[in-house]
């Protein structure tokens, strides 16, 4: 029989990478999907700035030197890339059916299993390419470990003008003066004044999307139009986009996460913990302890703060029952647009540029780019690493192509 991948051609790395490359990433990951991704040359990524349209080229004398052009806005844009891996064990039982010549069941076993672990590599990649275009987008930034562990954080540069949050007369759900239809059309000014579009995607999530269709001015102007009611509650997002002049689409992506807390969590008094790495921790997410020594056993909290640098979380009560560092262990759930965001984009500037795309940078020795499957057999016990690498990072050209407000 032979020994580790040797004679079996499934086994191979360009049979694995084959098979990487002909797995599509999941039709619901919105961001990764739009935006396209090139090779760049170093993990060192730079990247131009502009704020406004491309301007007018001037008129010159005959014979006189061309004016050279620069960016119409802040200059350039760097962060060092990010990169993630993650691996996932087969052990001897696998091995053995692949290897030996047994039953045709038995091959083809092993064979789904193989599939379905590097189905699952592939897909946590894929959501965490995910996360990094909607942080870019909905967030403006995000933060990630770099070489040594370092925390660091890439701002993509977004105007202040155009990260509104609403006044409390003005909030969607209980402001005295609230007025979604002035808010939205708001919004859509900025944009043209300020980068000459009209936004093609309106994002909000579902939680959102209910508090507008019972929203009594939205409710009132539908029964003077084609729609009515009746349409409202049967194509909602498409009833209210069209209302607004904004095409609406729902947006219920989520990230999860878990860790192993690093600080104990006592019963009534914590509300300060500490985990390994905060950066995928957003305010308002769920989180969820765990007594691992107990089947079935935890409490939700719900986060008020986050502090990236420190490694902390605050929760908004103590839990009644208490959790241990270094055993117990945290989940958290986090909605990639809150329940109060409401976000207006451009995909592609006045000059039909698309407004980002990921930058693949180089890994290993031998310069891999993009997704890079490998594999590594371990004696003692027999079996058999599977590794799954990227390495990359969202851009962004134009960032005053966004517009996102806080409606309550």
């Amino acid at each position: 029989m032979p020994k580790g991948s040797a004679g079996v051609p499934v086994l191979q790395l360009e049979t694995l990478n084959k098979l990487i490359r002909k797995l599509s990433p999941s039709p619901t990951l919105f961001f990764a999907n739009m935006f396209p991704e090139t090779n760049y040359p170093s993990d060192s990524i730079k990247w131009d700035i502009e704020y406004g349209s491309s301007g007018l080229t001037p008129f010159v004398a005959p014979g006189a030197p061309a004016p050279k052009i620069g960016l119409d806005g802040v200059g350039e844009g760097n962060a060092k890339a990010a990169y993630m891996k993650e691996a996932i064990d087969f052990d001897e039982v696998f091995l053995n059916n692949i290897r030996q010549l047994g039953t045709q069941e038995q091959y083809m076993t092993a064979e789904r299993s193989l599939a379905r672990g590097v189905q699952k590599l592939r897909n946590r990649i894929d959501r965490r390419r995910e996360w990094m275009y909607a942080k870019a987008v909905v967030d403006g930034g995000f933060s990630y470990l770099e070489k040594g562990g370092t925390k660091v954080a890439v701002s993509y540069g977004i105007p202040a003008s155009h990260i509104v949050t609403l006044g409390s007369t003005r909030v969607w759900d209980t402001g005295s003066a609230k007025n979604p239809i002035e808010d939205v059309l708001t919004g859509r000014q900025v944009l043209k004044d300020d980068a000459g579009v009209v936004p093609d995607y309106a994002l909000l999530n579902s939680n959102l999307l209910t508090l507008l269709m019972t929203d009594t001015d939205i409710q009132a102007l539908l029964k003077k139009s084609a729609f009515g009611n009746g349409d409202l509650f049967a194509r909602p997002a498409e009833v209210i986009g069209t209302l607004l002049g904004v095409p609406l689409q729902v947006y219920d992506g989520f990230s999860e996460s878990q860790q192993t807390l690093s600080s104990t969590v006592t019963g009534g008094t914590t509300t300060v913990i500490s985990v390994p790495d905060a950066s995928d921790i957003a305010v308002g997410a769920t989180a969820r302890f765990y007594d691992v020594s107990v089947a079935n056993t935890w409490e939700d909290a719900t986060v008020s703060a986050v502090d990236v640098g420190a490694s902390t979380f605050t929760i908004s009560a103590a839990t009644a029952a208490s959790f241990k560092a270094n055993e117990d262990i945290v989940r958290f759930r986090t909605k990639l647009i809150s329940d109060n965001d409401y976000l207006m984009f451009s995909s592609r500037n006045a000059d039909g540029e698309l407004i980002m795309e990921g930058m693949l940078s180089p890994f290993g020795v031998n310069r891999r780019y993009g997704i890079y499957i490998d594999t590594h057999e371990t004696w003692d016990p027999n079996s058999l690493v599977t590794r799954l690498q990227y390495k990359g990072l969202p851009v962004m050209y134009h960032p005053d192509c966004i517009y996102k407000m806080t409606v309550r």
